[in-house]
């Protein structure tokens, strides 16, 4: 029964001791003796170590790192040159405390200008920062202002400057970080000239009209032994740059150090010393020093992307190629713990898209890449391509007319004429329809008109009716034909139109009254032969004939008798009873 109770309890001590193996294994932070800390890699600007990196601190001598900034890039500009024979002025002795470092400058002493820079650079001298201060603005104040401008366009977002060697405290508004400390000290010693002087361990001054020669030795004990902390703090590599300390701010340095190909700038504030503790040593070397060691013994530069190594393919646009491949600008290598894993290794792409058009040069930067290594990125890092891309004519003729027909303006233009066009089209098709149907009934017109033309003329050239033979009958011709219009319409004929049945109806009923009357007037035909007949065999009978025979003959002796008007013809008889 026990052993059923152990074996879980074994199991639940491996798992516990699989979750803490990790923990074990990690880098330790580095044990420093700083009120506030930064520590990066001077080459890429990434952040190896920080502690109270944004903590508003007065800075001390540190301060001189940006007074010897505005000197060199005053230099560079052509404003002044280090030969320039400068006078010190009454304000060189301002702000000073019993204590402070000088140079024992006095009113009216001429120094050159790159004397006053060593002066302040080597032996933190804070007279010869007013007198270059002066010398470079016309003023103090004016130079603050100056100093002030300058950090902020650095991005130095919580730095304050009140004097230009670091004599003020926090108490009257003079303050900064040991991150913003980081971003001026880099950005000095990207200059040669500045970077020359704080690396100088010692440096003498010609005897000037007030002054005799001064031996001047670096108060950076990590490059000096002959400075005034003494020679227990030199350390291999090391390379500036300031020194600093006031009992507000504590033991401040801001150094360099290249080891191995690995070059590291630190920021130590608020460290304990013989000043303002019980301790013999001064805490901001030996924090310093910790640091340093830190990194030498836990990190390497590891490649984590070649250059050779293709990131992404990518579209282009008017191209005789339709993709290109990019590539880190330069082989990628980070200073990484020796225990990273590589394996982990992320990468975010992000493409400049407006770039990829043809034509592409070999070489060009059309994007960047992010990498991420246990859990911290690193970057951007450019990418370019190996390979040039020609521009494709056609390709390139193709996408200015696409380009276009995607203009707003010239699709609402196009939309506009399509709508016109079919507006046009229907009118056209109502139009012609509307012709047709003109057309139709302007030919029904014209065939009725032929209808009836035809129907006149079939009845011109029918024969004649009894009534046009014989008055007598023509004289009720007209009162028969409207009286069978009568019978056959049920009312009396109008003038109004006749529709096309109707008509066909006239013409058949007309030409049942033609043939009557084409009958009647063959049966009066034979009476008036028959009667002429009798009247010659009466006139052979007695030998004469009168007046009303000789009428009879000439009216009806032809087979076209004359019209004479409606009346009854009675043939007048003499002596033929």
């Amino acid at each position: 029964m026990k052993k059923f109770r152990v074996f879980p309890l074994l199991l639940l001590l491996s798992l516990a001791m699989s979750l803490i193996a990790p923990a074990a294994a990690a880098l330790d932070d580095p044990l420093v003796a700083a009120q506030a800390v930064i520590l990066l890699d001077e080459e890429t600007g990434e952040i190896l170590y920080e502690k109270n990196a944004d903590e508003r601190r007065t800075p001390a001598s540190l301060t001189k790192m940006m007074t010897g900034l505005l000197l060199c890039e005053a230099v560079e500009s052509g404003r002044v040159n280090l030969d320039d024979a400068v006078a010190a002025g009454l304000d060189c002795q301002n702000g000073m405390v019993e204590g402070a470092t000088n140079a024992s400058i006095v009113s009216g002493e001429v120094m050159t200008l790159k004397d006053l820079f060593y002066c302040a650079m080597v032996a933190s001298a804070n007279d010869a920062c007013n007198v270059i201060g002066s010398y470079l603005s016309g003023s103090i104040e004016a130079f603050v202002d100056e100093m002030n401008n300058r950090a902020a366009a650095l991005g130095c977002r919580d730095t304050h400057f009140v004097d230009p060697n670091g004599l003020s405290s926090m108490d009257v508004g003079h303050y900064t970080t040991a991150r913003d400390l980081s971003v001026i000290a880099r950005e000095a010693m990207s200059h040669h000239l500045f970077a020359d002087a704080v690396n100088t361990a010692t440096y003498s001054i010609a005897a000037t009209n007030a002054t005799p020669e001064r031996h001047l030795a670096n108060s950076n004990a990590l490059i000096s032994i002959e400075g005034i902390y003494g020679s227990g703090y030199i350390y291999e590599g090391a390379s500036g740059i300031k020194t600093g300390y006031t009992r507000a701010a504590g033991y401040c340095l801001a150094s360099c150090v290249e080891r191995n190909d690995i070059r590291l700038l630190a920021i130590v504030m608020g460290c304990d010393g013989p000043n303002n503790s019980n301790s013999t040593q001064v805490g901001s070397f030996i924090a310093t020093k910790a640091l340093y060691d830190w990194v030498y013994n836990n990190f390497s530069r590891q490649l984590v992307l070649a250059a050779s190594e293709p990131v992404q393919q990518v579209a282009v646009e008017n191209g005789q190629e339709n993709s290109i491949i990019l590539h880190p600008e330069h082989d990628v290598t980070l200073l990484l713990p020796n225990d990273a894993d590589l394996g982990t290794r992320e990468m975010q792409v992000s493409i400049d898209s407006s770039r990829l058009v043809a034509p592409i040069a070999a070489g060009a930067d059309l994007g960047s890449v992010t990498i991420t290594v246990g859990g911290k990125a690193y970057g951007p890092i450019p990418l370019v391509t190996n390979t040039g891309v020609e521009l494709s004519r056609s390709v390139y003729i193709r996408a200015r007319i696409g380009a276009f027909f995607n203009n707003r303006w010239v699709r609402a233009l196009i939309l506009g004429l399509v709508i016109f066009a079919v507006l046009y089209i229907i009118l056209v098709l109502r139009y012609r329809a509307l012709r047709r149907r003109h057309l139709r009934e302007q030919k029904a017109r014209i065939e009725r008109r032929r209808r009836q033309q035809a129907a006149r003329d079939r009845r011109a050239a029918q024969p004649p009716s009894r009534t046009q033979r014989f008055a007598a009958a023509s004289g009720e011709s007209r009162e028969i034909d409207l009286e069978e219009l009568r019978k056959y319409f049920g009312s009396e004929p109008t003038a109004e139109p006749v529709a096309p049945a109707d008509s066909e109806k006239i013409e058949r009923m007309v030409n049942d009254v033609s043939a009557e009357q084409h009958a009647a007037r063959q049966s009066a035909q034979e009476a008036v032969r028959a009667e002429i007949r009798r009247v010659e065999q009466a006139a052979n009978a007695d030998g004469s004939i009168d007046e009303a025979f000789e009428e009879a003959v000439r009216q009806f002796g032809s087979d076209k008798p004359q019209r004479r008007p409606a009346s009854t013809v009675k043939v007048k008889k003499r002596n033929i009873e």
